[in-house]
């Protein structure tokens, strides 16, 4: 499957979210409103953070498709970090601190709660959790089906949104029903704070790795060691003194290595053995589309 394709797919994916969060975040939103419950109004920030973040993922997937330019040679690959990024710090903020602050004010409260609309408010949870496990289901099956799905952060953020949904309907239910069976706000209370605990867990991972490759991260250690026993087996290489390589996007890599030729060179069979060498690691790893050389005379470690 080329790119294309892929992110044809994962937009698809990143669309049945969208649908199924904005319909669920204002159904979610009339229905803590009318039962003044702490832990559906939980679950419609979080809803509406995550539409917001599937917005910021649409724009991640067109954007990171742009071609290189003289201001971004290396293309716009990065864009789903960046907006990868932000999606993490809309669930923080949007999600994880009002389902904290919607818990702690529930505990404050000295007024009895009225439990009139409670049972609608558990027919919304339960067409939500319908609709967040479908959409689910579809992010799943695509990672199965996509063979660098794991890699896409559009892909895994969606992933981990519909996840948590799940997971933050299942609580906002079970408090609803402790709360109506015990008559106790602190049951409901607490399922707001689990909620905001779990946006908050979820944020941090998505954060943590958009983080890592915005600053720069290194190509896995298997593909590395496969670029350079490729290197070493070169005949016209006498010793590689470094190889640097670093993911510029989902189908974009840089490679920058460091070698000593052996001798007996000049200068022009210099410049044919490098495009000979650089022609063979693109075409063993397309992905591998900025590729340089840097001769230089290094001591064999």
């Amino acid at each position: 499957m080329n790119r294309k394709e892929s992110d044809g797919k994962t937009r698809v994916t990143v669309l049945v979210a969208l649908a199924a969060n904005l319909v669920i975040a204002v159904a979610k939103a009339v229905g803590g409103v009318a039962a003044g419950s702490p832990a559906l109004l939980s679950e419609a920030a979080h809803s509406a953070a995550d539409s917001m973040n599937e917005v910021f993922l649409l724009l991640a997937v067109r954007r990171s498709r742009r071609p290189p330019d003289g201001r971004h040679p290396f293309g716009y690959g990065k864009e789903r970090y960046f907006w990868a990024l932000l999606a993490a710090v809309g669930i923080f903020v949007m999600g994880g601190c009002f389902s904290f602050y919607q818990g702690f004010h529930a505990l404050g409260a000295d007024k009895q709660e009225s439990h009139a609309g409670y049972i609608a408010g558990l027919a919304v949870l339960t067409v939500a959790l319908l609709a967040e496990g479908g959409s689910l289901l579809r992010a799943v099956h695509q990672l199965r089906k996509q063979k660098d799905g794991a890699r896409d952060p559009a892909l895994r953020t969606v992933l981990a949104e519909d996840s948590t949904a799940v997971l933050g309907v299942l609580l906002a239910m079970a408090g609803m029903v402790l709360h109506l069976i015990t008559g106790m706000v602190i049951w409901e209370a607490s399922a707001s704070i689990a909620i905001g605990l779990l946006l908050v867990y979820v944020a941090y991972r998505l954060g943590r790795e958009a983080r890592d490759q915005l600053i720069g991260e290194a190509v896995e250690p298997e593909l590395r060691n496969r670029i350079r026993e490729l290197l070493d087996d070169q005949p016209e290489i006498d010793n590689v003194a470094a190889l640097l390589t670093m993911q510029l996007g989902l189908d974009s890599t840089l490679v920058a290595a460091r070698v000593d030729l052996t001798p007996g060179f000049d200068s022009e069979e210099v410049e044919l053995v490098c495009v000979r060498i650089k022609r063979l690691i693109s075409t063993a790893w397309p992905q591998a589309d900025h590729v340089f050389l840097d001769i230089t005379e290094a001591p064999a470690d």
